[in-house]
């Protein structure tokens, strides 16, 4: 992989994990280091699932298919990893 497929690689989970975010109801409590690295995660598991069941195709523009995947992934990453932290939770 090159430099410029690292930093589209990081661009695509930043902007895909807070993506996420905004789809997962209330407030998370999670740095911006672990958003994006949840945001890189569903973007490759989104690719790979979304080419499994064949949704993604090769076309020039955004593949919308596959973002929904991605963002659905990254939704349930953040979801998940609020969850186990613990620090969402109100005090009673």
């Amino acid at each position: 992989m090159t430099v410029t497929g690292i930093i589209t690689a990081l661009i695509v989970g930043l902007i895909v994990g807070a993506l996420g975010r905004l789809v997962v109801p209330g407030r998370q409590h999670m740095s911006i280091l672990l958003t994006m690295v949840v945001g890189v995660v569903a973007a490759l598991l989104g690719t790979v699932l979304a080419n499994a069941i064949g949704i993604a195709t090769d076309t020039p523009g955004v593949d919308w298919g596959e973002l929904v995947v991605q963002v659905l992934l990254a939704a349930v990453g953040v979801a998940l990893v609020a969850g186990i932290s613990g620090r969402g939770r109100r005090a009673l």
